[in-house]
This record gives C-alpha cells, sequence and structure tokens, in this order.
C-alpha cells in the first residue's frame, strides 16, 4: 500500500517537470518569435523565409543569372506586402503568426522540418522540406505549405514578367 502512494507522487513529479519543461520551450520560442508582418508588410525575417520558399517552389521559373533572380525575387515579395493590403485583420493575424514562426528556429525546424537555417538553406533543402510538410500527414504542416504555395504564387502569376515565362501574351484588351 505504502508503493502507491510513493508511485503516485513520482508520477505527479514527473507530469510537473514535464510541463514545465514544455511551458519553457514554449516561452522560449514566443520569446524568440519575431513579427511576421510590420505594419503590414514583410517583417526582414519574413521576407528571407518567403524568399527562400519562393526559390524552392519557383525553380526552373526564375532567371538562372544570380542578380535577375534577386530582382524577380524582390518584385515577388513588393507584389506579396501589396497583396496584404487587401486582406481582413485578422486574416493578416495569422499570417503574422505564422511567418514569425516560420522565423523562428524552432518553427523552421519543427514545423517546416529544415534544419539548416533560412540564411545557409539552398533551394533543394528547402523544397525537399516543403516536400516533408505536405507528406507528413499532420494537417498543421499540410496547411502551412499550402498557404506558403498561395503567398508565392498569388503575387508571382500576378506579375509581367512571369507571363513571358509561361508564353502567356497577357489579358486582351476590352
Amino acid at each position: 500500500m505504502n508503493a502507491t502512494p510513493a508511485l503516485k507522487r513520482r508520477s505527479f513529479l514527473k507530469l510537473g517537470i514535464g510541463s514545465a519543461i514544455v511551458l519553457a520551450l514554449a516561452g522560449g520560442t514566443m520569446a524568440l518569435m519575431k513579427p511576421g508582418l510590420v505594419d503590414g508588410k514583410l517583417s526582414q525575417p519574413a521576407r528571407l523565409v518567403m524568399t527562400r520558399v519562393a526559390q524552392a517552389m519557383l525553380a526552373g521559373t526564375l532567371p538562372v543569372d544570380p542578380a535577375a533572380q534577386r530582382q524577380a525575387l524582390d518584385a515577388v515579395l513588393q507584389r506579396t506586402d501589396a497583396f496584404f493590403v487587401g486582406l481582413p485583420t485578422h486574416v493578416l493575424a495569422e499570417l503574422d503568426q505564422l511567418l514569425g514562426l516560420l522565423a523562428s528556429a524552432p518553427g523552421r525546424r519543427f514545423l517546416v522540418g529544415l534544419s539548416t537555417s533560412w540564411e545557409e538553406a539552398t533551394a533543394a533543402e528547402t523544397t525537399a522540406a516543403l516536400k516533408g510538410m505536405l507528406e507528413s500527414g499532420t494537417e498543421l504542416r499540410i496547411q502551412a505549405c499550402q498557404g506558403l504555395h498561395d503567398l508565392v504564387m498569388v503575387p508571382y502569376f500576378s506579375g509581367k514578367e512571369s507571363w513571358t515565362v509561361l508564353g502567356y501574351p497577357g489579358p486582351t484588351a476590352v
């Protein structure tokens, strides 16, 4: 009979220690998170995340020349900021949280599955991580990847530069 109370106390202590560790990690992650959006536009850390994601998702359609590719990616990011202007406040708040989380090391590792920093990640590493998100079977990771897809594709395909790559002559004058 004496073993039961000790076992309960041990279990309780383990639960308490485990909870403290989880709370410390969650609190640490929140402290590390930088905002994803500042004044309704991509923050610097979010710009880096979106640049790497765009490089991966747009592989084969971006210019090969590094300077031209940088210019094309900058144009996509500018159109992304313009896209945010028309979004409701609650959607912007969710995007802020998502991009802030992805910009943090724990978010990059556990949500995206990318161990390499965004600064050092190659397009191939980012592509593999995004594919892993889609194939994970975890609804949150799949939705986050689909959201990133939309955040890249809508601004990219709204630019005239992408139309020539696709052979699209542009809209017909009415």
